[in-house]
């Protein structure tokens, strides 16, 4: 099916006050989603995957074997993980719901632990990609990354929470400084409301 930009759940200068700005998100979204949707409709167009869902061309065009994917699967993972990114943040929902912190507790010790763990994926991404909570297959929690536009759909998991670590996510409002745009992804732009659905869906 035919790739389509989604709007973004509240305006472009809401997160401004919680460290992204009105800047950051015109250009990731308005230009650089925009771009993977674009691209990605002119390379299904006229293929097997034209008819398909967004999550059967990840899934059917993903190569684990592969050195580099395709054009098809980085445009339609890119897509699917920014329509993800744009739910996971808010001007709200800051407060963790207690049963999303009772599970991350149970997982990783401690709110505090899962967030150093967190970061420490994201930062330690070597290039461009994303680092995720997820569910992964036996149904426990974890901190996963993954490369470029690689994303846990290729592995059979439930993306809870993601972060883009790409420099087009941070580089306006943060420049080079990475760790610190993750310490403030989790402490001031994560709307846990969604990540606690993403939970209780799963």
């Amino acid at each position: 099916m035919a790739f389509e930009l989604p709007d973004l759940p509240y305006a472009h200068d809401a997160l401004a006050s919680n460290g992204m700005s009105k800047e950051t998100l015109e250009f990731h979204h308005d230009l650089h989603h925009n771009a993977y949707v674009v691209n990605g409709n002119k390379l299904i167009a006229g293929t097997e995957w034209e008819s398909k869902s967004l999550e059967d061309i990840i899934t059917g065009t993903y190569d684990k074997n592969a050195v580099a994917q395709s054009g098809i699967f980085n445009n339609a993972s890119q897509h699917w993980n920014h329509a993800q990114f744009w739910e996971m943040m808010g001007p709200k929902g800051r407060q963790m719901p207690s049963e999303l912190e009772s599970r991350i507790t149970d997982a990783f010790g401690s709110v505090d632990k899962f967030k150093a763990e967190f970061s420490a994926a994201g930062a330690g991404q070597f290039g461009s990609g994303w680092c995720w909570l997820v569910v992964d297959t036996d149904g426990t929690l974890k901190v996963t990354k993954t490369e470029n536009g690689v994303n846990p759909l290729c592995f059979n998991q439930t993306a809870l929470l993601g972060c883009d670590v790409w420099e087009h996510s941070y580089y306006i409002d943060y420049r080079n400084k990475r760790p610190d745009y993750l310490s403030n992804f989790l402490d001031n732009l994560v709307n846990w409301e969604n990540v606690a659905s993403r939970l209780a869906s799963a």
